[in-house]
């Protein structure tokens, strides 16, 4: 009886100029997806180099069947329409057994970019900005016309126009506007110097 041997499959994929930091996202998405796919062993993406368009994205089942139930299931091909306008596959290869996972075609290193999470006072900042201006405009121009509503609905109203427009419009356009300030890198806090606690002392 033929022993069933792990299948690891490597695409290699064309990302668009520009889209990289998505596709990273998009990638990482469809590993969380996988992760509790029966068979599912594991899986990563490398980049040829860091100036390259090109990326290899590898996942890793138990047996060709596994792979395939992976391969045919809707949770992939949900996934996968997530990433069409972000890249092109240029090729597919599938490799049995242990060496499949590191036998990678050429010399490749693993490059993640990095994401900057600004700290919550930005963040604040940013919601500020568009907030202040949107929600006075907004009492200026209701206000006259549902004065005499109760409050509750007053409210409602107000909430019910600001949030699409905060949240398709104003908040997207601060954070493009904003985006060098929000992401740009935190400044390592300075340490005391030990010579100097020391003569202060």
């Amino acid at each position: 009886m033929q022993k069933l041997q792990p299948v690891t499959v490597s695409i290699a994929r064309t990302v668009q100029p520009g889209y990289h930091r998505q596709f990273a996202a998009w990638a990482q998405a469809g590993q969380e997806l996988a992760r509790e796919w029966p068979g599912y062993l594991g899986s990563g993406w490398v980049r040829t180099s860091p100036e390259s368009d090109e990326w290899h994205v590898m996942y890793r089942f138990s047996t060709e069947e596994t792979l395939r139930d992976w391969d045919n299931s809707h949770e992939r091909a949900w996934w996968m329409g997530g990433g069409d306008d972000l890249m092109e596959i240029t090729r597919v290869e599938h490799r049995t057994g242990i060496e499949g996972w590191f036998d990678q075609p050429g010399d490749v290193s693993i490059s993640v970019p990095e994401t900057v999470v600004p700290p919550r006072w930005k963040q604040a900042v940013g919601i500020f900005l568009p907030f202040f201006p949107m929600s006075l405009l907004s009492n200026i121009v209701l206000r006259p016309l549902i004065h005499t509503w109760p409050l509750a609905l007053q409210v409602l109203l107000s909430v019910a126009i600001l949030t699409p427009i905060m949240t398709y419009l104003m908040l997207p356009l601060s954070t493009r506007i904003l985006r060098p300030w929000l992401q740009a890198p935190r400044k390592p806090r300075r340490k005391k110097s030990t010579t100097a606690s020391r003569v202060n002392n």
